[in-house]
């Protein structure tokens, strides 16, 4: 008579990650993000026709997973088994749990309650190991939620703060940026002003050497003289026109 077999199954101490991560890889992003640029080209071109991204059938079986889930229609929603508000203020603390924190909250505040967190799980363990049975640990589990409970809370009155230090972030990055673009105009503009002013000089020389030509050119007619001079004129003024061309071309 066979004997039962034994399933010998090792329970894990937190759940396996959903199945449809394996759909994030770099290639099926690239291809989401295409489908994505040709959605919004047909949308600009036909306001009539309807975006391919508007409906998860419209989208490969592989990209599904990455459309992300439309916002709540009636702005209510659910976390932890508890019905929330996308209108809510801040959750206040429960009764039975005290403040550790002084409001509003300060990174050095955050660190603090991280530092006691980390503090209190090491000395839950420590009773655990030295004695399972004991019930020491009682109190210690309710130090650990209420500290986890204040550092939740931190955080999120601590979200205006941190929105409000990166838009100013975001705004000296603008008026830098725009610094530097006031800075290359008035590099340029000298830069022009530069070349203005040798075409300046090189049109009054120009029209010094023609009136100079005139003059040499009545007096070789009057004396037939030779042109030696005036072919020195004109080297003198291509080498000008050279060095304008070369600024103009830097």
């Amino acid at each position: 008579m066979a004997e039962p077999q034994t399933s010998s199954s090792i329970t894990a101490a937190f759940p396996a990650p959903p199945p449809f991560y394996k759909h994030f890889t770099e290639t099926n992003l690239a291809r989401f993000a295409e489908l994505q640029a040709d959605s919004n080209t047909d949308l600009e071109d036909n306001r009539n026709n309807r975006s391919p991204l508007n409906s998860l059938l419209d989208l490969p079986s592989e990209l599904r997973y990455l459309q992300p889930p439309p916002p709540p229609p009636n702005g209510r929603y659910r976390s932890f088994g508890e019905d929330r508000s996308l209108a809510a203020p801040i959750i206040p603390l429960p009764d039975e749990t005290s403040t550790l924190y002084t409001s509003p909250p300060t990174p050095a505040s955050l660190i603090q309650l991280t530092r006691s967190i980390l503090l209190n799980f090491l000395e839950l363990v420590h009773i655990l190991a030295t004695n399972p049975s004991s019930t020491e640990y009682g109190p210690k589990w309710d130090d650990l939620r209420d500290l986890f409970r204040n550092a939740h809370q931190a955080v999120n009155e601590y979200r205006p703060h941190q929105a409000r230090e990166a838009l100013i972030l975001m705004m000296e990055a603008q008026v830098e940026r725009g610094r530097r673009e006031k800075e290359g105009i008035e590099e340029l503009r000298t830069r022009i002003d530069k070349i203005l002013e040798g075409l300046g000089k090189g049109l009054a020389e120009r029209e010094v050497k023609e009136s100079r030509v005139n003059e040499t050119e009545l007096r070789q007619d009057s004396r037939g003289g030779d042109d030696e001079e005036w072919d020195r004129e004109l080297e003198d003024e291509e080498r000008m026109w050279e060095v304008l061309k070369e600024d103009l071309d830097s």
